[in-house]
């Protein structure tokens, strides 16, 4: 199996973010590119680019204020699911959110992504709360917080 590498994304790979998003998503729920960089030239936004080989397959976009951050979206390509991309793009976001202070980071997940709700679990997440009707098919979404600390970690799989 191929490493996953991490590497931080700017506005300049707006792009290439969006594609990923586009792929990763269903039509109601995808990211454009005008969206994409809008948020990552806003302060306090950061995003990581995960690739295996020189293969980019998924990024996640971040925010952190005060002491707390936020997941706004994680990307992974289809057929680069189940690799260790997502879980380290998590451990390199959260990185970046406690090397800028932040103490947990919130995140929504679709209550019928099993996928995703396993990766957060066994990252530490946990539920808080639930937004009800909260995605475009009417899906409810956990809302989940991860207690922060530097993992050490921005590669691997």
């Amino acid at each position: 199996m191929t490493a996953t590498t991490i590497s931080p994304a700017g506005v300049e790979a707006a792009s290439l973010l969006a594609a990923i998003h586009e792929t990763s998503f269903a039509p109601a729920d995808r990211w454009g590119v005008q969206a994409i960089g809008l948020l990552l030239g806003l302060p306090a936004h950061f995003a990581v680019l995960a690739a295996m080989g020189d293969r980019p397959v998924g990024f996640a976009i971040g925010r952190a204020v005060a002491d707390e951050a936020e997941v706004l979206t994680l990307a992974v390509l289809p057929d680069a699911r189940r690799a260790g991309a997502g879980r380290a793009l998590m451990l390199a976001l959260s990185d970046a959110a406690a090397r800028l202070r932040a103490e947990a980071m919130f995140l929504e997940v679709a209550e019928s992504n099993a996928a995703a709700r396993a990766l957060y679990a066994g990252l530490g997440a946990a539920e808080i709360g639930r937004r009800r009707a909260y995605y475009p098919d009417g899906g409810d979404a956990l809302v989940l917080r991860l207690p922060l600390k530097p993992h050490g970690a921005t590669a691997g799989g």
